[in-house]
């Protein structure tokens, strides 16, 4: 599935942990490393919080798109 690779690319390339990140989007640590590891599906306000957080789209995260922009 193409958001946990991202999910975990963009973490790596920040350069912080699972648990860095959990606290950051505003989710336990275990649902995020649900979120790597087995592909489970975000919800809406999660999805949101995580695009926000590494400054990407949601669409880039979903898979629809290449670019990382968002339009705004």
């Amino acid at each position: 599935m193409v958001f946990n690779e991202r999910l975990r690319q963009l973490r790596q390339g920040k350069g912080i942990t699972q648990t860095q990140a959990a606290q950051g989007i505003g989710i336990t640590n275990r649902n995020y490393q649900r979120l790597e590891a087995d592909g489970s599906i975000p919800s809406y306000q999660s999805l949101l919080a995580i695009a926000d957080f590494f400054d990407v789209s949601v669409d880039y995260l979903m898979g629809r798109t290449d670019k990382k922009e968002i339009n705004r």
